[in-house]
């Protein structure tokens, strides 16, 4: 076995040359089917993340597109090239990396170069020896230990094997800490007046802890919600805020209005996530995209939900729907759209799921190396544009807080940057990383090289 001591955090990556099954045992130890399983090689392309729940214990699983080909330069296209990246941001990333392979064809060249570039790495690896569906093949995986890292056999088509796996992996791990359980989430559910944001906030703590009427305006104040997802140890602990849907400041009269449409505003402020409620018969109107501006604004993670889903379901498609709402709302392009119903429960489940990913995804550490080998790449890949005759050039990138996320990037001169040059970098990252529902923010500052001073 090897130093679990070595395990640097509660991250496990899967990776492997292709059709090994490396998308069939992510899917097996998620627990549902997230990866698409094909016996055509290389259908992963993009890093897949789950988080796993065994027992009391939490862990972060990465399946990574198959490794066909070991440097960019052998890369028959962009897209392999991709792969490579989010395979390497995998591996750097990862306190425990399985390594997937195939002990029905026995050791490969490949396999063989894979495991030389896992030694180079220095992370924690396992051999995964795949398809072993029965006790002969189990003795196969012997031959894997020529690699030198701990060998076990398991099939994940059968499940043979997993669950012991999976308790090893767990054991294995470090200290699971639990930041949530001293400082809360906050999520801040908002909406137009009558959206149904209390009905949700209802359903999700399952109890009517908030008044809910068919009047408009019956949340008046801010209310705060505690709410877990989990128990033990791995619970995710949250505080739900209700908040007085948001009216027109030049229709409002009444000073509890006003208190109201204050209150609501510092909300999405101080949030760590805001769930924005949108009414499905309705769409999204002049008042959502002021609440969205505020969202954009207070850099606050975000997600989406457009209720009373079953009212509208029979005039329009999920698609049909999601394509007007991002055209109408740009600031939507990187929040993930979930259509659910209060009142019946459809989705509520999901929207958990959801609500657990924007968190996790907010609270994102980068590997700085990652981070200005993944910069330095979309640098060269496309220039930045001329201004006044000069370029801009980044000498390194270091992320500097979470909740949100926000990246430090040294640079010549921060004023050759343009808007359109600064979106461009956010959806190279956004690529890689995904932090979907999280804002992703630059910061540009100047640093004099060498060179500037000649």
């Amino acid at each position: 076995m090897s130093d679990t001591s070595l395990i640097k955090n509660r991250t496990v990556a899967i990776v492997g040359r292709p059709n090994v099954g490396k998308s069939s045992l992510f899917n097996r130890i998620a627990g549902r089917r997230i990866a698409i399983v094909h016996e055509q090689s290389g259908v992963t392309r993009d890093r897949l993340n789950a988080e796993v729940t065994r027992g009391e214990d939490r862990f972060e699983l990465i399946d990574t597109g198959g490794i066909g080909v070991l440097d960019h330069k052998s890369a028959e296209d962009t897209i392999e090239s991709g792969i490579l990246d989010q395979v390497q941001v995998a591996i750097e990333d990862a306190g425990l990396i399985l390594f997937v392979v195939d002990v029905m064809r026995g050791i490969t060249p490949l396999d063989r170069e894979v495991a030389t570039r896992l030694h180079e790495a220095g992370n924690p690896v396992w051999v995964v020896c795949n398809k072993a569906d029965n006790l002969e093949l189990d003795t196969q995986a012997v031959e894997f230990d020529e690699f030198g890292f701990p060998v076990y056999a398991v099939s994940s088509l059968h499940n043979r094997g997993v669950g012991e796996l999976l308790d090893e992996v767990v054991k294995a791990l470090p200290e699971m800490e639990n930041p949530t359980l001293a400082d809360p989430l906050r999520i801040a559910v908002v909406g137009r007046p009558n959206a149904g944001k209390s009905s949700i906030i209802n359903r999700l703590v399952k109890s009517q802890r908030v008044i809910v009427s068919e009047i408009s305006g019956t949340t008046r104040d801010s209310i705060e919600v505690p709410f877990q997802v989990g128990s033990g140890d791995a619970a995710r602990h949250y505080k739900l805020i209700d908040t007085a849907g948001l009216r027109k400041w030049g229709k409002v009269k009444e000073a509890v209005d006003k208190y109201s449409n204050l209150r609501t505003e510092k909300a999405i402020e101080h949030a760590d996530i805001t769930l924005l409620v949108l009414d499905a018969a309705e769409g999204p109107t002049l008042r959502d995209k002021k609440i969205m501006s505020l969202i954009e604004k207070a850099e606050a993670g975000c997600l989406v939900v457009v209720n009373k889903w079953d009212l509208a379901d029979k005039l329009t498609t999920q698609r049909q729907y999601e394509e007007a709402l991002r055209r109408e709302l740009p600031y939507l392009n990187h929040v993930p759209i979930l259509y659910g119903s209060a009142e019946s429960g459809f989705n509520m489940k999901r929207m958990v799921d959801a609500v657990e990913e924007v968190s996790r995804n907010i609270s994102t550490e980068l590997s700085t190396g990652v981070l200005n080998r993944i910069l330095r790449s979309s640098f060269e890949k496309t220039q930045p544009p001329m201004v006044k005759g000069r370029r801009l050039k980044l000498y390194y990138a270091t992320q500097v807080g979470v909740r949100p996320v926000r990246i430090k990037l040294f640079v010549n001169s921060p004023s050759l940057l343009t808007e359109a040059y600064k979106k461009y970098l956010q959806r190279s990252l956004r690529e890689t990383f995904g932090l979907e529902g999280a804002p992703l923010v630059l910061i540009f500052n100047r640093r004099r090289a060498l060179e500037d001073n000649r």
